[in-house]
Formats: structure tokens, sequence, C-alpha cells
């Protein structure tokens, strides 16, 4: 695993405190992490909806320099599954 899924795992665990549904982001290069209704982890399981970005663009959607439906929008995130988990995935990061 590496430094820079252990930050951001510690970061989503800050801001996430509940979300009903499963996602997963992947961090190109990096590997992914899991939310979910038991918290934050640093994993590769199925989920209802996976985001897809680089680490600059995840970094600046965690520390909020990056909205994250303007990343979507010009192709900087990819979305592949439940539109409507990503919405509340979004809105739990808010």
């Amino acid at each position: 695993m590496s430094a820079v899924i252990d930050g951001a795992v510690k970061a989503l665990q800050d801001k996430i405190t509940s979300f009903d549904g499963t996602a997963k982001f992947v961090v190109e290069g990096e590997g992914a992490i899991m939310i979910d209704g038991q918290g934050v982890r640093a994993g590769d399981d199925d989920a209802e909806v996976t985001l897809t970005a680089s680490r600059d663009t995840f970094e600046g959607i965690l520390n909020g320099d990056t909205n994250p439906t303007m990343a979507y929008m010009s192709g900087k995130l990819k979305i592949d599954g439940s539109l409507p988990t990503a919405m509340k995935l979004g809105a739990a990061l808010s």
C-alpha cells in the first residue's frame, strides 16, 4: 500500500462519519480506497460506484481545490456504476 493511499484513508476518515452505500476511489498508480457503512479503508472490493482519478485530481477533491462535478465534466474524474451513490459520496465529502 502506498503512502498516498494511507494518507487519503486518514483524510477521508476525518471527513466521512457514515456512508449508506459502497464506493471505491481508484487513485491511478497508487491503489484503491473503499468507503462503506463500516467506514474508510484501503481495499479493492466490489462497490456500487467506482471513481477513478489521477493523484493530483484526487488530492484536489480531498482538499477542496477541485470541484468533483467539474472534474467529472472535464474527464478528470471517471465514474463507473451508480451515479446516485456517487452523488451521495460527494455530499458526504462536502
